[in-house]
């Protein structure tokens, strides 16, 4: 089978299919979550495009890579959508399972998407338990079946692509997972102490149980986080992220290539999410304004998305446009939804009484999620690595939860992943978020998010999409190579 390698001619046509195949998927993924229209029809668009992904044509792409590195997006691309082909009925049966399923809970029903909303807001500790007990039981039985079944699918399709496993094909594109688990160890091991101090307070005051007795059922109610709630109403969300923009220098209604859609529809999606349609010609930015701390924090973080692809420059190539390290986008919107937990922003923003106390519990959740995520990708690379995925069943609650010391479900071995290595993107933006945070604190001072200057520096930084990976680019910006421990240290600043 040839994999002669494709012309300069035959790349920039395979650029400009890639572009237009991710602008219908985007519309299509607008138009249904933004409630305007009932069905999400993806197939009719993956089979226009089918070229894009056959396998001969992601092992062109991968010969094509070897010779020049600047291929490799291209190849990821092909690899990525070309394995997502192959399991995507699977990912659509689970889907139809998950909004067709309810769990009968003390006598009364609750849809399967329900449960962990209905186990957040649910006060009575008996009835989050058993609440949890039902989603577990429906997980079993009927979507992790059809996941073990696709990842026999996938563990094939990646050898046809030319690779032992799915860890060796994502090193092969240029993911440092090995050195990326070394700093995952080191931040568990250094924030271990601090993290039991710091959740411990947290759970006795919102959820009124101890570290030590508390359990998986508890963790939703940890997060909800309601006490909070009426300093951030739902009619000041917009007019406050209009003005932090305003205070950078930048005028959002006057974007014109950014669409703010605001209007309240019944089956729009009540969760701010961006959708990158044109980049940088048409983003939307999709708003259901609901109040509370969760979704201004989800408003401020699809807004950084939606500024990233808005000022991207038109010259780029559709790697530097469309693709590249996901770190990059994920850390300017965690840029600016921390500003949601910064003192400084609170005081200008809002009428707000304790924000280092908001502030310091902020920080325990974050040591939360952190630790949480590398953890995950401590369990990913041993899954990756196993024969037998369903011997790693006790082993994903082992490594979890030794992170967190709340026991996860052992149910969940299959369905908490996010493919792609996405893990990856979530821990490098979080340390890349709390670098370049201190940068800007350093040149601008601790209100850096009121200066022009600042703001001048994130539109030029912006303008350059993901020409560079967010290594690069903090090394062009602070002159420092990414570290989870900067995460620690911030952390323990709001901690202290």
């Amino acid at each position: 089978m040839s994999t002669t390698p494709p012309t300069p001619r035959e790349l920039d046509r395979y650029r400009e299919r890639v572009d237009r195949f991710m602008a219908e998927i985007d519309e299509e993924y607008y138009l249904h979550f933004a409630g305007l229209k009932p069905s999400l029809e993806l197939e009719p668009i993956y089979g226009s495009y089918a070229d894009l992904t056959e396998l001969e044509q992601a092992r062109t792409l991968g010969t094509a890579a070897e010779v020049d590195p600047g291929v490799r997006e291209l190849w990821r691309f092909a690899c990525e959508n070309h394995l997502a082909g192959l399991t995507r009925s699977h990912a659509e049966r689970n889907a139809e399972l998950e909004a067709s399923l309810v769990a009968s809970v003390d006598g009364g029903e609750v849809a399967f998407r329900m449960l962990r909303p209905t186990i957040a807001n649910e006060q009575d500790r008996g009835r989050r338990r058993r609440l949890e007990e039902a989603r577990n039981e429906l997980t079993d039985e009927h979507l992790n079946p059809i996941s073990l079944e696709a990842v026999g699918v996938e563990r094939q399709a990646v050898r046809a692509l030319g690779a032992e496993s799915y860890t060796e094909l994502y090193e092969r594109f240029g993911f440092e997972l090995k050195a990326l688990a070394g700093q995952c160890e080191a931040f568990l091991e250094s924030t271990e102490a601090l993290y039991e101090e710091a959740i411990d307070r947290l759970f006795r005051d919102r959820v009124g149980v101890s570290l030590d007795e508390a359990e998986r059922w508890d963790v939703a109610r940890l997060f909800r986080a309601a006490k909070w709630d009426r300093w951030f109403p739902e009619s000041s969300m917009v007019p406050a992220l209009e003005a932090t923009l305003a205070d950078l220098g930048l005028d959002l209604r006057s974007q014109r290539n950014i669409e703010l859609d605001l209007e309240r529809r019944e089956t729009k999606t009540p969760r701010a999410f961006c959708v990158p349609i044109e980049v940088p010609g048409r983003v939307v930015l999709v708003i259901q304004p609901q109040g509370g701390v969760d979704d201004w924090a989800g408003l401020f973080h699809e807004a950084g998305h939606a500024e990233h692809y808005a000022c991207t420059s038109a010259d780029l190539r559709v790697e530097a446009r469309r693709l590249g390290d996901v770190t990059v986008t994920e850390g300017w919107a965690m840029l600016l939804q921390h500003l949601t937990v910064e003192p400084a922003w609170l005081n200008r923003r809002l009428d707000f009484p304790r924000p280092e106390e908001f502030a310091a519990e902020g920080a325990a959740e974050l040591l939360y999620v952190v630790r949480r995520y590398a953890a995950k990708l401590l369990y990913e690379l041993e899954f990756h690595a196993t024969p037998e995925p369903t011997e790693l069943r006790p082993r994903y609650a082992e490594i979890l939860g030794d992170a967190l010391k709340i026991r996860p479900s052992p149910t969940d071995y299959l369905g908490d992943f996010d493919s792609g290595y996405y893990v990856t993107g979530y821990l490098r933006s979080w340390a890349f978020e709390a670098q370049l945070r201190e940068f800007l604190r350093g040149e601008y001072g601790n209100e850096w998010f009121t200066r022009r200057e600042a703001g001048s520096l994130l539109r030029e930084l912006w303008e350059q999409g993901s020409s560079l990976n967010a290594d690069e680019l903090l090394r062009e910006v602070a002159d420092a190579p990414i570290d989870l421990e900067a995460v620690s240290s911030r952390v323990r600043e709001r901690l202290r």
